[in-house]
């Protein structure tokens, strides 16, 4: 077996949280990885890293992702929105935050970042959706602390207040 000394990097040029970014990373580095270890944003949170909890949800050119299953070169060109970029100018909380406080919707934390990202795309999409959507919207986040009804409760606090 031969051991491979180095491993080239590639620069990764990306606009995260509508900050314009040059990043060094490793070709077979995830957008999870990148986020984390290169960029230093450690709001999105590793959960199974493979895909299937929702804990390192970004929002994606517009479309939420699982970011562990994403390859950071894939971002080169792109606009990535983390849960640090959520929060209003100014370092007051979103609308969504501030619900998911109110109502009591998290615990350990580790889901929350994923649903507040997946939350706020649809609400973009959809101003004032209904439970049903809201629920069908989150089904690709996972908590195991929680329940679902205070989430699902906050995202109906802030489209209510949409209208």
């Amino acid at each position: 077996m031969t051991e491979i000394d180095s491993v080239s990097k590639i620069i990764v040029k990306t606009t995260i949280n509508q900050e314009n970014m040059e990043l060094l990373i490793s070709p077979h580095q995830s957008l999870l990885e990148m986020l984390r270890e290169v960029a230093g944003l450690t709001g999105t949170k590793e959960g199974c890293n493979d895909g299937n909890c929702g804990a390192c949800t970004v929002n994606l050119d517009g479309r939420i992702v699982d970011s562990c299953l994403v390859l950071g070169a894939e971002t080169e060109g792109k606009s990535i929105e983390t849960i640090e970029g959520i929060a209003k100018d100014g370092g007051n909380l979103h609308p969504l935050q501030q619900a998911f406080l109110e109502e009591a919707a998290l615990q350990c934390g580790i889901c929350t970042p994923g649903f507040l990202v997946s939350a706020k795309a649809l609400l973009e999409k959809e101003p004032n959706p209904d439970e049903q959507r809201i629920r069908l919207w989150l089904a690709g986040n996972l908590c195991r602390c929680t329940g679902y009804d205070k989430i699902i409760r906050a995202v109906q606090k802030v489209a209510e207040d949409n209208n």
